[in-house]
């Protein structure tokens, strides 16, 4: 994958994709996010993934919008009326929040506006000490984007998310670990080896169909309004995985204590309920 905002990776089954334009602080521009979308695509296609890790080049990770169009910079109205807009934060959020691929945001530093809204979906968040994150939306006279007011409150609870969000302030990675938006700050040098060593334990050790089912139960289910909706899902996928080849080798290598070898993949072998959901139109 060639992209001229983005620098993609393999390595063991890893597949680590650099935000790329260090001299602007990676900021998000529409460019970036028509290259976000075609990686997540070629991603899931991609049977030799098994795990992603989100990264920035340089000091920062996003700094946000790229704001240099000045004050017209969030002005869609020359372009497009109001029912026709949709958000580009948004559209990269809800498309990694479709991902068959478990996905690991590495904090590396500054992460703010959709730099901190982006990593929502993802499902693990790890920080550098460096790392620096804002929901500075109402200081630019804006609001909140990318899903954002869905994603947030689910993962740190209201009260935090509303803080955040009410304030507009940039905070460290103490105070996000502390709040639960990251699940551990580490020393800058430790960061990429540390996403690194988590993506790997995936690759190496778990059935990709059951991961890429796992992640949509665990996100879809944030909704449910009762466990009786889980539970439905969950019979159904025990009893598909229950009788599939990687259910007879999960259970087999750990009988002859050998590492697994997993044959089935995301591209051809989900189950035929998935996906169990119908997404709603962007317009009712």
């Amino acid at each position: 994958m060639s992209y001229e905002t983005l620098e993609t990776r393999i390595e063991d089954r890893i597949l680590t994709l650099t935000l790329h334009r260090p001299e602007r602080l990676n900021a998000f521009t529409t460019q970036m996010q028509r290259e976000l979308l075609h990686a997540f695509d070629a991603i899931d296609a991609d049977d030799e993934v098994r795990a992603v890790i989100v990264t920035g080049a340089g000091r920062a990770f996003c700094a946000g919008a790229d704001l240099g169009g000045g004050g017209k910079t969030f002005d869609a109205s020359r372009e497009q009326a109001l029912d026709e807009h949709r958000d580009g934060g948004g559209e990269v959020t809800l498309r990694i929040f479709e991902s068959r691929k478990p996905v690991i945001a590495a904090l590396n530093g500054a992460a703010v506006g959709v730099g901190a809204t982006m990593t929502l979906p993802m499902d693990v968040r790890l920080a550098s000490r460096d790392a620096r994150i804002g929901f500075v939306f109402a200081r630019r006279g804006i609001v909140p984007e990318a899903a954002s007011s869905w994603f947030l409150p689910r993962i740190v609870g209201i009260a935090q998310a509303m803080e955040w969000v009410a304030t507009g302030r940039v905070f460290g990675a103490d105070e996000a670990l502390a709040g639960g938006l990251v699940s551990k700050v580490l020393a800058p040098e430790e960061l990429m080896p540390a996403a690194r060593a988590l993506a790997r334990e995936i690759a190496e050790n778990t059935s990709a169909v059951s991961v890429a089912l796992a992640r949509q139960m665990l996100w879809r289910m944030l909704g449910a309004d009762h466990p009786m909706e889980a539970h439905r899902i969950d019979s159904k996928a025990i009893f598909s995985m229950g009788r599939s080849p990687d259910a007879y080798e999960g259970v087999s290598s750990f009988l002859e204590k050998r590492p697994p070898a997993f044959r089935m993949k995301v591209s051809s072998d989900m189950p035929a309920f998935f996906p169990w959901w119908k997404p709603r139109p962007f317009r009712e």
